[in-house]
């Protein structure tokens, strides 16, 4: 389903969107294809494969750890 790049190829201003997306309940987890075509975010399919399987409060854990480490 996801490739194996990890987080380190979706550019910060995309995980801010994810986050978003998941925050308003636009985008269920666990995250699938069909869920990010839904919010326009399909292009990141292939970079998320650290948050496949995850609820909403790990993939939201992911992206807030990742974020704050880049900042």
């Amino acid at each position: 389903m996801f490739g194996s790049h990890g987080l380190k190829a979706v550019k910060s201003s995309d995980l801010k969107l994810l986050l978003k997306a998941v925050h308003r309940g636009e985008l269920p987890c666990p995250i699938t294809r069909i869920g990010l075509a839904t919010t326009g975010l399909l292009r990141l399919g292939d970079d998320l494969d650290a948050l496949r399987g995850l609820d909403e409060a790990g993939v939201r854990a992911v992206i807030v750890a990742v974020l704050a480490e880049r900042s």
